[in-house]
């Protein structure tokens, strides 16, 4: 490997300890030890980039997702067969019932129940199970192992964080004349509300005083997981906007995930009078952009059946949210995520107030739209996940 401190060519017995034999200077990550892009000089470089070169403050967990080597979601599958416990159960009194009849009756009949008992033995042996597999994702390196080596070897080698990268894990210090009800910033007439359901998101957000900026009160809500999650989101989302006036235009910040899809509409349809803007990340960017984190959950909390009549998603994206297919809004580069949220609030703030054939029209599902290039259609069989009964995909490192 090539040493982040003086860039000589190391090899392993010239590393030992992480420390170079060359320049005697300490480093963090070691690709042979801790995986497979787990290097300085790329953490730093993604960093750099992630930052926009030091104009902004980055979470340790928008780090985690954008340094990721490899993400892999597999779809659930279906219990398949009968268990061979509940078979066996049934075969065998069935195949002694029948071999007591051989020796209590005589010819054909005796003939035909040994038969019979042979044939529900073989059967019951001949027969598979396959059990149930819930939906299940991993990202490589786990945050867990991530947060470890970020909080521990890279302290130790360079004396804290990379610049601007803060750890989301310890709370941010609230600013000067924050009320409890956990308002970003103290803005006093506030032009509009921003409600992000990602904890993640809230801290970048406030650590870069994006809604300072923009005039905007910033609300962070959450629910909890299960079927009624989103309704438990809802009543809080719309308990806490009832600290605000009606005509505060609403940004919506959401994951790619059934609540997050959900609460538009649903605050939409509670107030019909209020520009509500969804600027959460779209379930089509999430299920078929190349590059996006796409994980899984063991538990499906919505049907797809309610995601396409209450969100207004297509076929596609609400079955494979309804297989248990999510993605993070916090995964987005935070370059681009702070440009999203700057032009939701303006367009919340240019757009009038729903009539009552309007109160469904304020959308804002069309990003991310950063360049990509030509893309070949994938080889058939390969997949996306969610599209057959066990498929798996990884996606590139950012």
């Amino acid at each position: 490997m090539i040493c982040p401190r003086c860039t000589a060519s190391l090899k392993g017995k010239e590393r030992t300890g992480r420390v170079c034999v060359r320049c005697h200077k300490r480093f963090a990550l070691d690709p042979a030890v801790h995986g497979k892009g787990m290097h300085d000089l790329r953490v730093r470089g993604i960093a750099r980039r992630a930052t926009d070169h030091g104009r902004l403050k980055i979470a340790l967990t928008q780090l985690w997702y954008l340094s990721r080597s490899d993400n892999y979601a597999w779809a659930g599958r279906e219990r398949e067969g009968v268990p061979a416990r509940i078979r066996w159960l049934v075969a065998l009194p069935a195949a002694v019932a029948l071999l007591l009849c051989t020796v209590l009756v005589d010819g054909d009949l005796a003939f035909f129940a040994g038969a019979a008992a042979l044939l529900i033995l073989v059967a019951a042996s001949a027969m598979r199970h396959r059990p149930a597999v819930p939906p299940r994702s991993q990202i490589i390196p786990s945050e867990e192992r991530f947060r470890g080596l970020m909080t521990g070897a890279w302290p130790t080698a360079y004396g804290g964080l990379p610049a601007g990268v803060f750890d989301d894990a310890r709370p941010l210090p609230r600013p000067r004349g924050a009320g409890p009800s956990r308002a970003s910033a103290p803005v006093s007439r506030p032009r509009a509300v921003i409600l992000c359901t990602d904890r993640v998101v809230s801290l970048f957000l406030t650590a870069n005083d994006v809604p300072g900026r923009l005039g905007a009160v910033l609300l962070d809500t959450t629910g909890p997981d299960g079927p009624a999650g989103h309704s438990a989101l809802v009543a809080e989302a719309l308990d806490r906007l009832a600290e605000y006036r009606g005509a505060l235009p609403v940004v919506v910040l959401h994951d790619a995930d059934p609540l997050g899809v959900l609460l538009a509409p649903l605050i939409r349809a509670a107030q019909p009078d209020r520009v509500v803007v969804d600027a959460g990340l779209p379930v089509s960017a999430a299920r078929g952009r190349k590059g996006v984190v796409r994980l899984a959950r063991p538990n499906r909390i919505a049907d797809a059946e309610q995601l396409r009549t209450v969100a207004g998603l297509s076929e596609a994206d609400a079955k494979w949210l309804a297989d248990g297919f999510w993605s993070p809004i916090a995964a987005v580069p935070p370059p681009l995520l702070s440009s999203i949220v700057e032009r939701a609030v303006e367009r919340a703030l240019t757009v009038p107030p729903p009539g009552p054939q309007q109160a469904h029209t304020h959308g804002f599902l069309t990003w991310p739209q950063a360049p990509q290039p030509p893309q070949t259609p994938r080889a058939r069989g390969t997949g996306r996940p969610g599209t057959g009964p066990s498929t798996k995909e990884g996606t590139s490192s950012a």
